[in-house]
């Protein structure tokens, strides 16, 4: 099987043990998400060769095993690009000699090439600039280059954005997008960051105190009520829509999502593509019958699926949109107030709704 096979138990600090048996996709983009001290980190460590873990452990990639009994491929025989929370470039090169110096070292002359590379990560302006002159948004991207110009098989980012304001975070996403699209390159994104990983993911792997607490489709996951996802207060359903036409007179675009219109702010996308639609469960209410008299645009018929407890005060709520689903937090006054059961025709009053850059992957 063309996939990410491991078999890990790795002693860390201070008690911690990462502990997991899984296989993930070797195409797109899988991300990481859990806690800080959940083994994010350290699961790159030993999937890179940084770390070794107990005996009998299991590393295979595409059918090649890093990591065996009686069998350690150490990391630069392993064709892994390792892109840390710091740049970590070589400050006495400049950036473009820390490109080369990755692209001399590579296995083999396959993987992208040096001009792609510059384009799609927006770097040919820094020209000759040495790290030290560089911004810490501008050093990451040259970190992701010079990674890239090593021809790996495998990409692991370990919180890339994580020392980035949000203009350079966002700049380094929609570079990373646009390589994704078009490289055949997997790559492991670790984040504690929900709202960042679902500009990204298309698959999703779960980490709890060093145990695989669940994995699978982002969009499937972001729209369940049995993983930890939707107990967070930025909860949030990805749902996928089609860009439809532009209102110009109200700055707004209607998005077609199963067969119903839903209003965003203005977009330069053409009709047809489509996209991804993040919608938090805090912005998201319900009633019985359509309001006549609303200053909110989007009101969605709904199926109530499933309703779960969250805390004293709270309840879930999981919408059935066609074949996608909503998420809802609501008092749990306002559910015993309505008489909620599964299976209710009710209508979404949707506050908020954000549009996500472009996805790698919506066909799910």
């Amino acid at each position: 099987m063309n996939a990410l096979s491991l078999r890990l138990d790795c002693p860390g600090e201070e008690g911690f043990r990462l502990r997991l048996e899984c296989q993930l996709p070797d195409t797109g983009i899988t991300a990481i998400y859990g806690p800080s001290g959940s083994g994010k980190s350290t699961l790159l460590d030993c999937i890179a060769g940084l770390r070794r873990p107990a005996a009998g452990g299991l590393v295979r990639f595409r059918g090649e095993s890093w990591l065996a009994p009686g069998t350690f491929v150490p990391p630069w025989q392993r064709r892994v690009a390792y892109v840390f929370q710091d740049a970590r470039l070589f400050p006495h090169l400049n950036w473009q000699q820390n490109l080369d110096y990755a692209a001399s070292r590579r296995a083999d002359k396959g993987g992208a090439g040096m001009d792609q590379v510059i384009a799609a990560l927006a770097l040919g302006d820094l020209l000759q600039r040495d790290p030290a002159g560089l911004s810490a948004g501008q050093k990451q991207r040259v970190a992701i280059g010079r990674a890239l110009m090593s021809a790996p098989q495998l990409l692991l980012l370990d919180e890339p954005l994580a020392n980035l304001d949000h203009a350079a975070a966002a700049q380094c996403l929609a570079c990373l997008q646009q390589l994704a699209r078009q490289l055949d390159l997997p790559m492991l994104y670790v984040s504690h960051d929900i709202e960042e990983v679902s500009q990204l993911a298309d698959h999703l792997l779960l980490l709890e105190q060093g145990r695989v607490s669940d994995q699978g489709s982002l969009l499937e996951l972001c729209g369940r009520l049995d993983t930890r996802l939707s107990h967070e207060e930025q909860a949030a359903a990805i749902v996928v829509g089609t860009i439809g036409r532009h209102d110009p007179e109200y700055a707004l675009t209607e998005l077609e999502v199963e067969g119903q219109t839903l209003l965003v702010g203005h977009r330069p996308e053409a009709p047809g593509q489509k996209r991804r639609l993040r919608v938090p469960a805090r912005d998201v209410s319900v009633c019985r019958q359509r309001p006549l008299d609303s200053s909110i645009l989007n009101i969605l018929p709904v199926t109530l699926a499933q309703m779960e407890a969250d805390g004293e005060a709270r309840v879930l709520l999981r919408l059935a949109l066609g074949t996608q689903y909503l998420l809802a937090r609501i008092t749990r006054k306002s559910a015993n107030r309505l008489q909620l059961q599964p299976g209710d025709h009710l209508f979404a009053q949707i506050k908020s709704a954000a549009l996500l850059m472009e996805s790698t992957d919506t066909h799910e």
